[in-house]
């Protein structure tokens, strides 16, 4: 019955007899989900990247397309079925090292190493209609790996990092200026080999910052920021404790910072986390605080703030984890190893609801593209219509109001945030009540109103 009730929920409005309460005490609410179908590209997909259109909210995936020769394809989740964005395999030739990112106009731009062109870096954009060159095809001056593609916030101007061979594989950072790529700053900035590149731009200064494994530095993690004029260090060069791979570079929301993520060979090639203080470079939580070793390390930011980072992981059989800083640790989101079967090129991004989502490439569907969310009874339900109680000011910023009908049995109150997780539970025994939610984060809220009678949910925003 617990189950049925769980699944009549996202077909009906959200009202349920108390008998049958539908709060989490199960896993079964709250778990990670297939978006769509599992494995639904029609072949292997490698070197998928996801990322969310900022104009229709919808998870986008760009992958090497088995199916069409190992050209790229981009796939759209419609809100039932994955589609493919303009045509599949739509590069020239092969592909690899794909990253996917959208324009703040709302643009899909894909850049990889085109093997139709020498294994020169390639960017393409979605016009609406067709995916076109920006710029000239391979217009890097020799071959390009682990390419990470960025837009400048200040100017909308799209950037490429990648290890550069005409540089002996030293670090270059590209620009479209409108007309033609341009290198940003010095070609080959690094002081040596650079691998796992990662490019992302401060929010306060729209700078331009590159993370990478630095040869020079014995393969250890090294930051560095374009000043306008040259690429300097950000805190010490090599500031990890030891080897990394997978290097994932990101800013926080709520601080400005840059946080790193990578497989950390000092700590058993498991994942550690490093965030920059202004002065120097320190771990966020434990160093090495993934079960086992981990690879392809994907870090994101929940629009509440919170650090996330996905990875393949090796202590459950290679499958999907997803964990997240509370403020103290490192916990599992969900169950750990949540995919199916073995996952590879996982990809981690955030919807503008605060889901997490990942993508990846599936062992237990031939290698297709796989896409995961999750998701609970408190995400992406629909609110009854005509609701018993009404929650205000809606959005908020230190209190809410929360208005019953005169009359209404006493009810108990839970606000759930964007996780299911309980934050705050009071009893409702007046027909106002006013609720103090100052020290909530800025985020999405439920919430739940429990009597002996019903179960009903409202949402609300806290600023």
């Amino acid at each position: 019955m617990k189950k049925l009730v769980y699944i009549l929920i996202f077909f009906f409005p959200v009202v349920a007899f108390a008998q049958q309460p539908w709060y989490k005490d199960s896993p079964m609410d709250y778990a990670w989900k297939n978006v769509g179908n599992a494995g639904f590209s029609a072949g292997q997909a490698d070197w998928t990247s996801l990322a969310f259109s900022p104009s229709n909210g919808q998870p986008y995936v760009a992958y090497s397309d088995n199916n069409n020769s190992k050209k790229v394809s981009v796939m759209m989740f419609n809100g039932t079925n994955w589609v493919y964005v303009g045509n599949a395999g739509f590069s020239i030739g092969e592909v690899s090292y794909i990253s996917l990112t959208f324009s703040p106009s709302g643009q899909p731009y894909v850049a990889y190493r085109d093997w139709g062109e020498s294994h020169m870096a390639t960017v393409m954009m979605f016009n609406g209609i067709n995916w076109v060159n920006v710029g000239n095809a391979g217009f890097s001056k020799s071959t390009a790996q682990y390419l990470s593609l960025a837009f400048n916030p200040s100017n909308n101007q799209p950037y490429v990092a990648y290890a550069d061979l005409w540089s002996y594989w030293r670090s270059t950072v590209m620009k479209f200026d409108g007309t033609n790529w341009v290198n940003v700053g010095n070609a080959g900035f690094s002081a040596d080999e650079a691998f796992f590149e990662s490019l992302a731009f401060s929010p306060s200064d729209s700078l331009s910052y590159v993370a990478y494994a630095d040869y020079a530095n014995g393969l250890k993690t090294t930051v560095m920021k374009f000043d306008g004029a040259n690429w300097v260090n950000v805190g010490i060069a090599g500031f990890s404790a030891g080897e990394a791979e997978f290097v994932c570079l990101i800013f926080s929301p709520s601080n400005n910072q840059p946080y790193v993520a990578y497989t950390d060979y000092a700590n058993g090639r498991k994942t550690t986390v490093m965030e920059f203080d202004g002065t120097n470079w320190e771990n966020v939580g434990n160093a090495g605080f993934s079960a086992g070793d981990a690879f392809f390390t994907s870090l994101a930011f929940s629009p509440a703030g919170q650090p996330y980072v996905a990875y393949e992981d090796c202590a459950n059989d290679n499958k999907v984890t997803v964990m997240k800083f509370d403020g103290s640790n490192w916990v599992n989101m969900g169950n750990a190893g949540f995919s199916a079967g073995d996952a590879f090129y996982t990809s981690l991004a955030f919807s503008q609801s605060g889901q997490p989502f990942v993508a990846f490439s599936d062992s237990s569907d031939s290698m297709k593209a796989t896409v995961m969310n999750y998701d609970s009874v408190f995400v992406g339900i629909k609110e009854q219509q005509q609701s018993s109680f009404s929650v205000f000011p809606n959005p908020a910023t230190d209190k809410i109001t929360i208005e019953i009908a005169e009359g209404q049995a006493p009810s108990q109150l839970s606000i759930m945030n964007l996780n299911g997780e309980e934050v705050l539970t009071r009893s409702l025994l007046k027909p106002k009540t006013q609720i103090d939610i100052s020290n909530l984060p800025g985020a999405v809220y439920f919430v739940r109103l429990t009597n002996d009678k019903t179960v009903e949910v409202r949402k609300f925003i806290k600023l």
